[in-house]
């Protein structure tokens, strides 16, 4: 890429291996709300493929109970609401849970006066927990811009996301890179027309990413395609 202005980040699995805690934060919540649900790491890899937490506990509630369920949508609201408290608790208590090399890079692009960005099917509020436990601030002051879950309609894969991350970052997709872990980042960051960065987490080792631009193992600085360190971590500006 010539002309890089912009980095834009996935969150759950891409900057930090938060997806585990996503899990036990769900099961916390199901066993404080008496419910018998437990997903287990094979079956939340599974769910994973449906993006956003509270449309997995609709999709797992029509699975389990085949629609004659006595759970109204206000319960799986409250659930979700009581899992998003308990995911902050959660985080708060770990240190470092930023994946190998995310600070440095977010940190020499910013250096090179280029724009970081997040595009997550998370919430707001999960997002600034992260923020704060890994930066110490909060995301406004860590990202130029975000979007979230809750400001689309549709989720990934659906490109609409990342199309509001660069209405709001001002630039075309020629001029960002999407950076992901799973493949339905990987197609929503293809359908709004941006070159992308796979690097795959614990959760998503085996999807498809066929059609992602770039694989990589991680986020340190020699595991990076040449063109990103070249731009981002070389003495000079190009």
């Amino acid at each position: 890429m010539k002309d890089l202005r912009a980095l834009i980040f996935d969150v759950d699995g891409t900057l930090a291996e938060t997806e585990e805690i996503h899990r036990q934060a769900f099961n916390q919540t199901f066993l404080n709300k008496g419910l018998s649900w437990k997903w287990s790491e094979e079956k939340y890899k599974e769910l994973l493929k449906i993006s956003g937490g509270l449309e997995r506990l609709s999709a797992y509630k029509l699975e389990v109970e085949q629609k004659n369920s006595s759970i109204s949508s206000e319960l799986l609201s409250e659930i979700h609401e009581t899992k998003t408290k308990k995911f902050a608790e959660l985080v708060k208590k770990k240190k470092n849970l930023l994946r190998p090399g995310i600070k440095a890079l977010i940190e020499a692009a910013k250096a090179k006066g280029i724009l970081v960005a997040a595009a997550t099917a998370t919430s707001m509020p999960n997002l600034e927990v992260l923020c704060q436990s890994s930066w110490g601030l909060p995301a406004r002051e860590v990202f130029y811009t975000t979007a979230t879950g809750n400001e689309v309609i549709k989720k990934k894969p659906a490109p609409d996301i990342f199309l509001l991350a660069l209405e709001r970052l001002r630039i075309s997709a020629s001029s960002a890179l999407a950076l992901e872990d799973s493949r339905n980042g990987l197609l929503s960051a293809k359908s709004a027309g941006l070159t992308t960065i796979v690097c795959p987490s614990k959760y998503t080792l085996f999807e498809n990413f066929n059609e992602a631009d770039f694989i990589c193992k991680s986020y340190v600085k020699n595991q990076l395609p040449n063109f990103l360190t070249n731009k981002i971590f070389s003495n000079r500006n190009s």
